[in-house]
């Protein structure tokens, strides 16, 4: 199959375009850059387009010759992005992709979305019929990437299959270097119980996903979320780590809200300025919002069954992090 795969020099898009080729896939990434990560793509054997997601010209030149597109690139939390940046990116350009690929004679587009449409789950674990409660630019600019994405498929007549992946993993992961180099260096502290809920999914699982969400026909229209098949409390989440670094977690306990308001305060000072602050609020948030997540929808109309897991995640992903030495 010809498929397409954006964003695929970062994390996830990277480990999804390497695991289509090796399935076989005749695969092409669109890249911003042709930098080190599109030359290393190449060598792998993968057709690399570069352009941006608000070329139109770019767009038709990716999909042209393609069956299905799985899109994962995305602007991610930036202090100088602003909320038009996010739009563009995030929404616009979803509608503009399947619009594009329609005129190229497109069959599907996957588009990777995020559990943290959801929000707070107060009501745990959350399936995709719970309430979407979107909390910052990034989340909204995602939920409403969905929608303009459904409407445009629906236009032209594209299958179009939303996949909302939970805390992703693994090695080459960069995102939860803190946590990981925090626990395993006893310098991580829980702010707050440490009771609220959280989902990892191993990246090999997500890609599986993906890819399941690409191939199935039944997966057309619908919405899938995609996590691992283990959930933790965030207290037992670092307690594991802990265990596969060797050491004992740090005891100690901070109150939430003094930390909240130093956020806001490095927030209302760098921002502005287009630095990004040593403090988020949304960093806080990682200690006081549940994400706890239903596969069952995935599991049954997919196929999908997470293979690793989580302390096998975790060791895997410690031992990339020690062979280069961020731990």
């Amino acid at each position: 199959m010809r498929t397409l795969v954006t964003g695929a020099a970062g994390f996830t898009g990277g480990h999804l375009a390497r695991a289509l080729r090796a399935g076989g896939h005749e695969v092409r990434a669109l890249v911003r850059a042709a930098d080190a990560r599109a030359a290393a793509l190449a060598r792998d054997g993968i057709d690399v387009a570069t352009g941006d997601l608000r070329d139109p010209g770019a767009l038709g030149r990716a999909v042209d010759g393609v069956e299905v597109v799985y899109h994962v690139a995305a602007l991610y939390r930036q202090a100088s992005a602003r909320r038009a940046d996010y739009r563009a990116v995030n929404a616009l350009a979803v509608a503009a992709l399947a619009d594009a690929g329609a005129s190229a004679g497109v069959r599907r587009i996957v588009y990777c979305s995020t559990v943290g449409v959801h929000g707070d789950v107060e009501r745990p674990p959350a399936g995709e019929d719970a309430p979407l409660r979107p909390g910052d630019e990034y989340q909204r600019s995602k939920l409403e990437g969905e929608r303009l994405g459904r409407e445009a498929a629906a236009r032209r007549g594209l299958e179009f299959v939303v996949a909302r992946p939970s805390g992703i993993y693994g090695p080459g992961d960069r995102r939860l270097l803190k946590l990981f180099r925090g626990v395993a260096r006893r310098r991580f502290v829980i702010l707050g119980s440490g009771a609220i809920f959280y989902h990892l999914t191993y990246i090999d699982d997500l890609v599986e996903g993906l890819r399941l969400c690409g191939r199935v026909p039944e997966a057309a229209g619908r919405t899938y979320i995609l996590a691992g098949g283990e959930v933790t409390s965030l207290s037992e989440l670092v307690g594991r780590i802990a265990r596969q670094a060797g050491v004992k977690p740090l005891p100690l306990r901070l109150p939430v809200w003094p930390v909240w308001a130093a956020g806001a305060v490095c927030e209302a000072i760098c921002v502005p300025l287009g630095v990004e602050p040593p403090l988020y609020r949304r960093r806080v948030d990682f200690f006081t919002k549940s994400r706890a997540f239903d596969i069952s929808r995935a599991r049954a109309e997919l196929g999908f069954a997470p293979q690793v897991g989580l302390d096998e995640g975790i060791g895997r992903t410690l031992d990339w992090y020690r062979k280069y030495g961020w731990v």
